[in-house]
Formats: C-alpha cells, sequence, structure tokens
C-alpha cells in the first residue's frame, strides 16, 4: 500500500448546514481512508475576543483545555472578563464543529460525540517537550488517560491565526503501512494492569487491548528517529481562514509550527463507520490475529 495521504478540498462554506448528499459521501470516503478534509472555512473571533491572541493566555501546557458539557477551562492563565470571552468563544468554536461534523457526516447520527475543546496559542515550532509529547513527531493519536476501546478519534481545527501564518504539517504513509512496521515490536498487555489504572484513576475508564496497542504504536513512532526522518511523508501549509477534519487515530501528522489554532475532538463508534474495516481497530486485529476489544 504505498498510497499517501492526501488533502482533500471540499466546497462547504457554512458551519450551520447546507451539506449536499454528494458531499456528505465524498467526505466520508476521504475520512475513513484516512485522509485530510480541506475547508475553506474561517471561524472568525469577534472584536472582544481577539484580546485572546496571545500567548499570554496559555499556561505552562501546550494547550487551554474547555469542556463543552461542563464549561470548565483548564490550561490558563485569564482571569475575571478575559476568562469568560474565552469561555464563550471555545463554547461557540464547540458548538459551530458540532454542527458542522453533524452536517457533514450525517451519516454518523447520533454516534457522534463531542469531547474536550482547545485553543492553541502557543508557538509550536522551538517548544520544549518531552520525546512522547513532541507533536512535532510523526504519530497516530492515541490518549494514555482515555482509553477508546476502539472508537474513533475525529477532530475538527481551525487556524485563526491574526497575522496570516500558517499551521504547517507533515503527513505520513497509511495505518496500515505504519502498523505492518511496528507490529513485530509490540508487547501484549500484562493481565490485569488495566483494571488496576482505573482503580487507580490513572485512566478514566479501562483498558483494552486495543488501547494498549495503540499507545504502543504512538510512542514507537515517535521514538524511531529515522522512521522520523526516512518515513514516506509530505508537509502541508494549512493556511489562516482554513479549517480542516482528520480521523486522527489513523492519520499519520505531526505539526511543526503555526500559533492560534482551535480543535474540537469526537468520539465516533466503530459500528457507525460506513467501512469499519479501514478503522485502526480492525486493521490490528486482522495484523495480530486477535480480537482487541
Amino acid at each position: 500500500m504505498h498510497r499517501m495521504t492526501q488533502v482533500v478540498t471540499l466546497s462547504t462554506t457554512s458551519w450551520h448546514g447546507g451539506c449536499t448528499s454528494a458531499e456528505q459521501q465524498r467526505a466520508i470516503d476521504a475520512l475513513e481512508h484516512g485522509n485530510v478534509l480541506l475547508l475553506h472555512l474561517p471561524f472568525v473571533p469577534s472584536d472582544d475576543e481577539t484580546q485572546l491572541l496571545t500567548p499570554a493566555v496559555g499556561g505552562d501546557g501546550k494547550n487551554v483545555n474547555f469542556d463543552p458539557r461542563t464549561g470548565a477551562i483548564r490550561g490558563s492563565q485569564a482571569q475575571g472578563h478575559q476568562l469568560e470571552v474565552l469561555r464563550a468563544m471555545m463554547r461557540r468554536f464547540a458548538r459551530d464543529s458540532d454542527a458542522l461534523i453533524h452536517s457533514l457526516l450525517a451519516h454518523y447520527g447520533s454516534g457522534l460525540r463531542a469531547t474536550r475543546t482547545s485553543f492553541r496559542p502557543i508557538e509550536i515550532a522551538g517548544r520544549t517537550s518531552s520525546w512522547r509529547k513532541d507533536d512535532t513527531r510523526l504519530h497516530v493519536d492515541s490518549f494514555p488517560s482515555t482509553p477508546t476501546g476502539g472508537a474513533r478519534i475525529l477532530r475538527v481545527f481551525s487556524n485563526i491565526n491574526p497575522a496570516g501564518a500558517t499551521r504547517k504539517w507533515r503527513l505520513g504513509e497509511p495505518f496500515e503501512n505504519v502498523a505492518q512496521r511496528y507490529a513485530p515490536t509490540l508487547s501484549t498487555p500484562i493481565p490485569g494492569v488495566n483494571v488496576l489504572l482505573e482503580h487507580l484513576g490513572i485512566t478514566k475508564s479501562r483498558r483494552s487491548a486495543y488501547d494498549h496497542f495503540m499507545l504502543q504504536l504512538h510512542d514507537r513512532m515517535k521514538a524511531d528517529l529515522d522512521y522520523q526522518a526516512h518515513a514516506p511523508q509530505s508537509v502541508f501549509e494549512f493556511q489562516a481562514g482554513t479549517s480542516w477534519i482528520v480521523f486522527t487515530d489513523q492519520t499519520s501528522h505531526a505539526a511543526t509550527s503555526g500559533q492560534y489554532a482551535l480543535e474540537q475532538t469526537f468520539r465516533v463508534p466503530l459500528e457507525c463507520m460506513r467501512d469499519p474495516s479501514l478503522a485502526p481497530l480492525s486493521v490490528l486485529e486482522r495484523l495480530l490475529g486477535r480480537h482487541l476489544t
């Protein structure tokens, strides 16, 4: 399988509906095959929200996180009125993203579930972090504390940089190629550890064998400097004023530069997929010859 990840441009111009059935079909086909959807669809901060376009809004981490269900914000130094403006902007992005995804990916229906929203005011290039948290390295997403049990990780991004700077990504090879490369090195989970992790509150739910293998895959990719340098890959720059959608658990990606972006994460159950055989869970089960959930 030598096909490289593609960036597929859609004509959608509204966050709130109006997607044709042909565009819906094209979007799902592109996403489920590991490609990225590009929309010339800006998320425009209000005059009051432009005060948030400063690194000072962030905290010690790379992201400001917002929970659309509770309204809670973590990772920001904003206080008082500025904090409320931040909350309102992130809530608006969460609602716009939710409306867009339910219109464009209507096939997934009620299975779609929005999780956290993030604002990323810190420049990526030059930021120091551990290798495991270094998102400038090619990887597929898997989160240590929030197991998915095989559900998909779908994310909506929007570049709101006021100076017009792009957000630069590297895009890698298909998931099956990555999985074939690292499958022989993956170790099986120790029985009972998943129960202990949940009991201690280290994970928010019980980690499946699938989550165990996906975390290893994430780490193997990031730790392999030869792979980072020589893996098949391309560079794409997302312009300010554009948005993009991708299954980040499937699409090998790395963000290498950019500042001021918003992101909304969704979970999509495997049974909602048009072609579940393309999902990482199905690929890993086929390669490892065992059920993982």
